[in-house]
């Protein structure tokens, strides 16, 4: 039983993706036969003697995986060497004594998220010939009907959650703000910040990357993306990085189905939010004047 269901939400929903693939290309093959015929059509209505056919050629050669894989390449490697907050602690190391240093530097981590996960990416999209950004998983007409699957995620991974709140290396880890327990300001500024990123992390991952590979290798284009996404977690508690695995998974499976990044999102900043609850519900009192860190 417990086989039979995970084949149907693993192999089953592959071999649906590859079939629609399929179906798209063989579409795609259809309209060039047509445009073609038509071509050869008009010159016969003018007279005009038809060469015959040219020896078969190869299909040109698709540039996408190339561009996307290289893309993904310079947006990590920008992001870990100028995107880090130890960047910006050098760059304002004369303003530490400032209230909200420490949030500033959340901020300039997630805006260079934002940046190397969604500007970067949106900027190569335009520029290649024939993709359309609408098409990147980013519409939300099936996500209502989807609802529900995301609600029941949610609820499996909560119960882990809870349970790895009690151990000492999440205590230690969240919140990333430590000074998310100082006020209502500070807690929500950072979660906004942190939804940002989660929101620009799924666009690159469950969209981006997705939706430009899914020509080529079909539903083999989840398990490309679950490589680098699984090293991004590199640094966290090892539990959560292995769990990063079966997340990219189930979260790309669902994006390749529905075609939409809404659904990941909404899971990841739930999951996200209520560990930084819990995690602040441990840290001490606001006005004791003391952080999370060492608590």
């Amino acid at each position: 039983m417990i086989l039979r269901l995970l084949r149907r939400f693993t192999v089953d929903q592959w071999r649906a993706i590859d079939r629609e693939v399929a179906e798209e290309r063989r579409e795609a093959q259809e309209k060039e036969r047509m445009a073609q015929e038509e071509e050869h059509g008009k010159g016969k209505r003018k007279g005009k003697k038809r060469k015959p056919d040219p020896p078969a050629v190869p299909d040109s050669y698709d540039f996408r995986p190339l561009i996307v894989l290289v893309t993904v390449c310079v947006s990590l490697t920008l992001q870990e060497y100028f995107g880090d907050r130890s960047t910006y602690s050098r760059l304002t190391q004369d303003s530490r004594a400032e209230p909200y240093w420490l949030l500033q530097g959340f901020a300039w981590w997630s805006g260079w998220r934002f940046f190397g996960y969604v500007v970067l990416p949106v900027l190569v999209i335009l520029a290649m010939k024939g993709e359309r950004l609408r098409d990147y998983f980013i519409s939300f007409k099936k996500l209502k009907k989807h609802l529900p699957i995301y609600l029941v995620l949610f609820l499996i991974v909560l119960p882990a959650v809870l349970i790895a709140s009690q151990t000492k290396a999440f205590s230690l880890t969240y919140p990333f703000y430590k000074l998310a327990n100082r006020s209502s300001l500070d807690f929500w500024s950072w979660e906004a910040l942190y939804a940002l990123q989660f929101l620009s992390l799924e666009f690159f991952f469950r969209g981006f990357m997705l939706k430009a590979l899914r020509p080529r290798f079909g539903s083999g284009a989840i398990f490309v993306m679950l490589v680098p996404y699984c090293m991004i977690h590199y640094g966290k508690p090892m539990p959560e990085t292995l769990g990063a695995i079966l997340a990219g998974l189930v979260l790309g499976t669902l994006a390749m189905r529905t075609k939409s990044i809404w659904g990941g999102v909404m899971i990841h900043v739930g999951v996200a939010l209520t560990m930084d609850l819990l995690a602040v519900s441990q840290c001490p009192p606001a006005e004791t004047g003391l952080r999370c860190l060492g608590h």
